[in-house]
């Protein structure tokens, strides 16, 4: 259950605000809906409050979560499947998607060890953006730190 004003978390778009929950009569039915603005865009995203937990919708990350993330982050005892381009991002386009930040996390750590490796196609640097801006955001808000800073530090992790 959210609350007006509360920040929560959709996949692949981020944090947001719940700005109301509203009733909407839709095919003849009543149905309550929390009414989301995305911070990055102010994209605003209608979620039926009783499919909040099938769609995703969660409350941004804990101090304890921040330190799973940056764990994964820091982890290079990864193999990265050597596999085409293509079927790489449909794998991480799927786990950008569940919305949980430890995939979201992989995803930017893979993509980053990746980059140094090889070139990244035009898709993956595309996802590489999409999976710093979404973590950079979260983390930022979770430990109450500015943007700039987690970027930073994200950036001194793989630059280590």
């Amino acid at each position: 259950m959210f609350k007006k004003g509360q920040l929560a978390v959709y996949p692949a778009h981020g944090v947001g605000v719940i700005e109301s929950e509203e009733e909407k009569h839709i095919g003849g039915l009543a149905q309550r809906f929390y009414i989301l603005r995305i911070l990055e865009n102010d994209m605003i995203i209608m979620i039926p409050t009783d499919n909040a937990d099938t769609v995703g919708l969660r409350p941004v990350i804990d101090q304890h979560q921040v330190s799973q993330v940056y764990s994964i982050l820091k982890d290079r005892d990864v193999i990265i499947e050597n596999q085409t381009w293509n079927r790489r991002y449909r794998d991480y386009m799927k786990k950008i998607k569940t919305g949980s930040v430890f995939e979201v996390a992989e995803v930017l750590r893979d993509l980053f060890l990746l980059k140094l490796d090889k070139e990244l196609s035009f898709g993956e640097r595309k996802m590489l953006d999409t999976a710093r801006g979404l973590l950079v955001k979260e983390l930022s808000i979770a430990r109450q730190a500015k943007e700039e800073d987690i970027e930073a530090e994200v950036e001194k992790i793989f630059h280590a």
